[in-house]
């Protein structure tokens, strides 16, 4: 099953940059004997619009024109909260049924568009704290490695 995560607006060099690459390159490596492939990050252009509601309808059009048929994760302060065990154990589920894909999408600075949050199967929270993008990014990758982790049996995770 092939990993992307789909986020608005460009991460700039320096430490949040190098954790999510650190995360990524952990995840990938890990991720290849458990038959899945990526993370991939793909970035969006954030949208010039005047309005928020202008700024997410483009930005969702151009997060749509990214996404692969499969699993589809918006990360949303609306949305609810998973420990670590159920989110390895739906990635794990997705990828034994057979699912080509699962993208995790982060909106921009107005968060994402009705349609995207609608069209999610999951809507995940960090909790309900405002937390800066370019963190998010590194904690979706962070949990990604830590649910391979799971999946693989390794001593990273210690519930």
């Amino acid at each position: 099953m092939r990993l992307a995560l789909i986020a608005v607006g460009r991460l700039k060099d320096g430490p949040e940059r190098e954790l999510c690459e650190r995360y990524r390159e952990r995840a990938l490596a890990l991720g290849r004997g458990l038959g899945f492939s990526g993370p991939e990050i793909v970035e969006i252009t954030e949208s010039r619009g005047r309005r928020p509601d202008e700024r997410k309808r483009d930005e969702a059009e151009a997060i749509l024109a990214k996404l692969q048929p499969g699993l589809l994760i918006a990360l949303d302060e609306r949305g609810r909260s998973l420990n670590s065990d159920a989110f390895a154990d739906r990635i794990a589920a997705a990828r034994d049924a057979g699912t080509a894909s699962a993208s995790l999408v982060i909106g921009g600075a107005d968060g994402l568009a009705d349609e995207i949050r609608s069209r999610a199967d999951i809507t995940l929270a960090f909790g309900a704290l405002t937390i800066p993008h370019q963190l998010v990014r590194v904690l979706v990758l962070e949990q990604l490695y830590r649910a391979l982790t799971i999946g693989a049996g390794h001593p990273y995770h210690r519930a």
